[in-house]
């Protein structure tokens, strides 16, 4: 029986079956600008002549799954002919959800996985539980972790200790890529460029040249010099999707630093927005969001747990998702723990090769585990108990 792994997020789908690769997906649908009647589904977003202007409808909304219409679109794109060709009596699911789920989320995932699709056997789990499991698995000494998962919407912060999430540590920032992106938008807006549209190419812009300052003050002296010397200052060519197909960063000693360029290409200058955007997820206060940054949290959720654990979790924290793939990320977020902790304590904070789809891996050896099988509810079992089997088999 073949076992197919999906990390629902929010943002991007990680899906792939146990034996096979990963593929990243958009989780959502598009409408372009220039076609407004025509809906695009997940992959299909190459197909668009003109992303410009790209409208997003997206099936979370604050990190919930709320839009099963959208939602069923994009599984429907995903399991069908054109993807994965699902047969679904002789397949099982393992599908991720966020933690604290509502029961409501959790009771239509039930019926639309048993009774729409008809799997044969499911297992709903947090994804966090599966880079811990990963973590453990490629780490066999370790008893404790910390993961970090840092997505679209949100970033959570979860002890686990042997395989089990600690829930009086489980801390969540609602600070996320999204609000990143949104941000920027805001800012350029203001600034040079009204883009709150273009929340496609202002994602692009936001992957391409944020990155994480080691040290926010100097970074911002910097970005204040003029000319040469600002070393900040990144000027970034929007896509005009006719000859650039994608914006890039124009390369240092090709900028003019005095007066306009003479080619027609439109041009981004970039300068603190590169540190500052990313800067939200240590310092969310920054833009009047009143929470604790990413290692104050992390310093936080260790204290509330036993004493003796406490040195266990500061030497295993583990960084997953998009957000950690900003240059500096590692580092400042190690540099920060490391200020906040006694100086006994040895910390080290893990970020894997691919931190988007470190989970769905997870996901791949868990499936492979002999206990595997015990775990998962078949359709059986749901057709007999109904949703109460769920709730007992699944830890959300």
């Amino acid at each position: 029986m073949a076992t197919l792994v999906l990390d629902n997020g929010a943002y991007t789908a990680k899906i792939g079956y146990s034996h096979e690769k990963v593929s990243v997906i958009p989780n959502c649908q598009f409408r372009s600008k220039t076609a407004r009647l025509k809906t695009f589904t997940a992959n299909q977003i190459d197909e668009v002549k003109d992303p410009s202007g790209l409208f997003y409808i997206l099936p979370f909304q604050k990190g919930y799954l709320v839009n099963w219409d959208v939602q069923r679109k994009v599984w429907d794109q995903l399991f069908g002919r054109e993807m994965y060709k699902v047969d679904f009596a002789d397949t099982s699911i393992v599908i991720t959800e966020p933690y604290f789920n509502f029961t409501s989320i959790q009771e239509s995932m039930n019926e639309i996985l048993f009774e729409e699709y008809q799997f044969q056997a499911a297992l709903r789990i947090n994804a966090g539980s599966l880079s811990a499991h990963k973590y453990f698995q490629d780490n066999s000494s370790e008893l404790c972790c910390i993961v970090v998962d840092s997505g679209y919407s949100f970033t959570h912060i979860v002890p686990y200790c042997r395989g089990k999430k600690m829930k009086d540590g489980i801390c969540r920032l609602n600070v996320g890529g999204k609000l990143l992106t949104n941000h920027l938008k805001e800012i350029i807006s203001y600034r040079q460029l009204h883009v709150m549209d273009e929340t496609h190419v202002i994602n692009q812009v936001k992957e391409d040249v944020c990155y994480v300052s080691q040290d926010f003050y100097k970074d911002m002296e910097i970005a204040q010099l003029k000319g040469e010397d600002n070393t900040v200052m990144r000027d970034y060519v929007l896509p005009d999707f006719s000859t650039i197909k994608k914006g890039f960063c124009k390369p240092r000693e090709e900028m003019n630093f005095s007066g306009k360029y003479k080619t027609g290409e439109q041009i981004l200058r970039l300068n603190n927005e590169r540190f500052a955007v990313p800067e939200t997820v240590f310092h969310p206060s920054d833009i009047g969001i009143q929470e604790m940054g990413i290692p104050e949290a992390i310093v936080n959720s260790v204290q509330n747990l036993p004493d003796e654990m406490q040195p266990h979790f500061f030497k295993n924290i583990v960084l997953t998702g998009g957000n950690t793939l900003f240059p500096g990320f590692r580092d400042r977020v190690f540099k920060d723990v490391r200020s906040l902790t006694p100086t006994d304590y040895e910390v080290s904070v893990v970020q894997p090769e691919n931190p988007i789809s470190y989970s769905w891996e997870g996901g791949k050896l868990l499936s492979d585990n002999p206990d595997f099988d015990e775990m998962v509810v078949t359709r059986e079992d749901y057709e007999e108990n109904g949703h109460c089997i769920c709730e007992e088999k699944f830890d959300i």
